[in-house]
């Protein structure tokens, strides 16, 4: 029988907003010459991010207050549902394109991006399915091929968008669910084998790809071109030293580093904060996760152990691949940071997910 507690775990909370408190002021400070350049308004992006954040928080509250286990008789609705957004965005007239991929649906004067619906989707009804089928889960036959067929096929519709960077962390996401599982690690030795070939495919096969890799192996041989947001992105983390060029006083925000408020805030949080701040941004991070790994061992129900280990490696991923774009150890690939770039259906989802968690706190062992 579950022991169910009177309250949230408050740390995990107070970590949460945290993070999104750091990642509202720097919105502010990296997108107001940018915001005022284009849209007459140096608050433009920052009003936005703000309205986002206080529909997320006040979204997480109440989610908090939902007991999680209701999501097991909507996990297959839910999933649909995030499909079918996703093929609409293939859809002219429907899909919306940016960065030469087709990833949003235009809401009147927002977008939604269906792909950061699906992120949740996909984990909650993995969690059921492995819950629910504790044994078979574990199986090539009856766990593994459904499961890695549901997971390729997500993979498969948001790559016709293409947005290469959110299929990898919902491929990744599902192979560490199936790990924690208890799937055998010799099919993932199948899996990493078949997926580097399935990459080098992919790499190959679209040539924007191909030079986003040879600018990640050498940036400087075409600066101005594929390697030019790496070379940039360097260009703010240096000046920053220790303490940093101070709270406003990014030169990289004046047209050098493209839309610095997204993919490459960590950028002007190095640049400055320093080395100081960004470790420190990095710290409240590693607490966080630290957190959701001690809901997580304290939490019997197999449906909420499975829901938190997903959203947290969801989670641990995106900030990984963002910060090794950022500092040059990984090519570009779009993903934003959890809690702090702008963007609307990321931060909004990511503070739902974290009131899922925040429910299943509710529940751990004393």
């Amino acid at each position: 029988m579950k022991n169910k507690q009177s309250s949230i775990d408050l740390l995990t909370l107070l970590l949460a907003l945290g993070i999104t408190t750091i990642g509202l002021i720097f919105v502010l400070s990296s997108s107001y010459i940018w915001a005022e350049y284009k849209f007459d308004d140096a608050f433009y992006f920052f009003k936005r991010q703000f309205l986002f954040a206080s529909i997320g928080v006040i979204g997480m509250i109440a989610v908090s207050r939902i007991d999680y286990q209701i999501y097991k008789k909507y996990a297959t609705p839910f999933f649909l549902v995030s499909l079918v957004l996703l093929i609409l965005v293939l859809v002219p007239g429907i899909g919306l394109v940016r960065g030469g991929a087709r990833s949003w649906i235009g809401i009147g004067a927002f977008s939604l991006q269906p792909s950061e619906f699906m992120k949740l989707g996909l984990i909650v009804f993995l969690a059921r399915y492995m819950s629910n089928y504790v044994e078979d889960a574990k199986t090539f036959k009856k766990g593994v091929i459904p499961l890695l067929f549901l997971i390729l096929l997500v993979f498969g519709v948001i790559m016709l968008q293409p947005d290469f960077g959110s299929g990898m962390v919902i491929v990744a996401t599902g192979f560490v669910m199936l790990f924690i599982c208890g799937v055998p690690i010799r099919y993932f030795v199948y899996f990493i084998l078949t997926g580097i070939a399935g990459i080098v495919v992919l790499i190959i096969s679209a040539p924007y790809r191909l030079q986003r890799i040879t600018a990640y192996l050498d940036p400087w041989s075409d600066p101005i071109g594929s390697g030019f947001q790496i070379i940039q992105s360097l260009y703010a983390i240096a000046p920053g030293g220790l303490f940093g060029t101070g709270l406003g006083n990014s030169v990289q925000k004046y047209f050098y580093l493209p839309e610095p408020q997204t993919d490459f805030i960590f950028a002007i949080v190095s640049e400055e904060l320093g080395f100081i701040g960004s470790v420190g941004t990095l710290i409240l991070f590693i607490l966080f996760f630290a957190r959701c790994s001690y809901i997580i061992l304290k939490t019997d129900d197999l449906f909420g152990k499975y829901i938190v280990v997903g959203i947290m490696s969801m989670l641990i991923i995106q900030v990984m691949i963002n910060i090794g774009v950022v500092i040059g150890l990984i090519p570009v690939t779009g993903i934003t940071l959890p809690f702090m770039s702008y963007g609307g259906s990321s931060l909004t989802i990511t503070l739902l997910s974290i009131g899922i968690v925040l429910n299943i706190s509710r529940h751990m062992k004393p």
